[in-house]
């Protein structure tokens, strides 16, 4: 038994980039994409409850002002036709969360001040003795398997388990350049590096520009400082100790920059007011204990509307996740 943990926004959005066609034809593909990566992971991990996670606006704005700022900047690049075309996946992503919401059984999860990531760990954290697979392309979601979580990517349709990377027909999948078999890092590399690095695609910026990820015989690099983490011995402080000025002028320690980034990125380190506050939602959406009758038929519904022909004539297939009500 195993909760099917959805990333969304991120399912959903991810796959408008998968398919050049018009605007209809991408956003149905949107939908199936989720729908499909849904009845995949429900039947190859033997699902038991659909959890869908919403995003909020996150508290790492407050912490980090420059956290994310890209993605509007990114928005307010748009031709008009994009900004029309993002318009209208917003208006059905937005329908989607409404059906998963008010038509189904499966709980939704939506904080003001939390992002889905956040809210898929706490879940994970809450839930101890369940097993769950998370929906999502998001590489921050990577730290949270374990020997009971797994994650499956709906676009390139692998998933990840502390044994490696699997592709559809359960394949391991062949790292292109060393030629083997792709593995996952263990998580304190996973936010080590992350933390070092910074994530651009977040707007956070790297705690060490251009750090070498293997030293050389007079630079040390994140490597040796990693493992030296614990004794914090020459390695750990060469690197962490070090200064660089920004294109500003500004100078920043490295272990200053690192420190924040680490939380920003370890999806465990949330302020204990946000971790008070993801239980409230947690919990509250528990207690609503939804009994949605029909859901075969409101699943029809909605299928019709956006014309999903296929998903339509194998309803069965697809519904029984949305149907399936949260027992223990």
């Amino acid at each position: 038994m195993t909760h099917i943990l959805v990333d969304t926004a991120n399912t959903f959005f991810r796959a408008r980039h998968v398919f050049r066609g018009d605007t209809s034809e991408k956003i149905g593909l949107a939908i199936h994409i989720t729908m499909n990566s849904i009845k995949k992971a429900w039947n190859d991990f033997d699902g038991s409850h659909l959890v869908f996670c919403l995003e909020g606006r996150s508290w790492r704005k407050d912490h980090y002002a420059p956290y994310k700022r890209n993605r509007k900047e990114t928005v307010d690049a748009m031709s008009p036709a994009e900004q029309e075309e993002n318009k209208l996946f917003w208006e059905c992503y937005d329908d989607f969360c409404d059906f998963v919401r008010t038509k189904t059984n499966a709980t939704v999860l939506q904080n003001p001040r939390a992002e889905a990531d956040d809210l898929i760990a706490r879940w994970i954290d809450k839930h101890p003795n369940q097993k769950c697979v998370i929906i999502s392309t998001d590489k921050d979601l990577n730290q949270l398997v374990n020997e009971r979580v797994s994650q499956y990517n709906g676009i390139t349709e692998e998933t990840i388990t502390t044994e490696g990377y699997f592709d559809k027909k359960g394949n391991p999948v062949i790292d292109k350049k060393k030629k083997e078999a792709k593995t996952l890092p263990t998580k304190e590399w996973i936010l080590f590096e992350k933390a070092m690095r910074g994530d651009p695609s977040d707007n956070i910026f790297s705690a060490y520009p251009g750090v070498r990820t293997k030293g050389t015989k007079n630079k040390v690099g994140l490597i040796e400082a990693f493992e030296d983490r614990e004794s914090k011995g020459y390695a750990w402080n060469n690197l962490m100790l070090s200064k660089w000025l920004d294109a500003d002028g500004k100078e920043h320690r490295v272990l200053d920059d690192y420190n924040r980034n680490l939380q920003l990125v370890d999806l465990h380190a949330q302020p204990e007011a946000i971790i008070q506050e993801l239980d409230q939602t947690i919990d509250q959406a528990k207690a609503e204990n939804k009994q949605i009758s029909q859901v075969g038929i409101r699943f029809m519904k909605f299928c019709a509307k956006y014309d999903l022909q296929k998903i339509t004539e194998q309803a069965q297939l697809y519904v029984e996740p949305f149907n399936a009500r949260l027992t223990g």
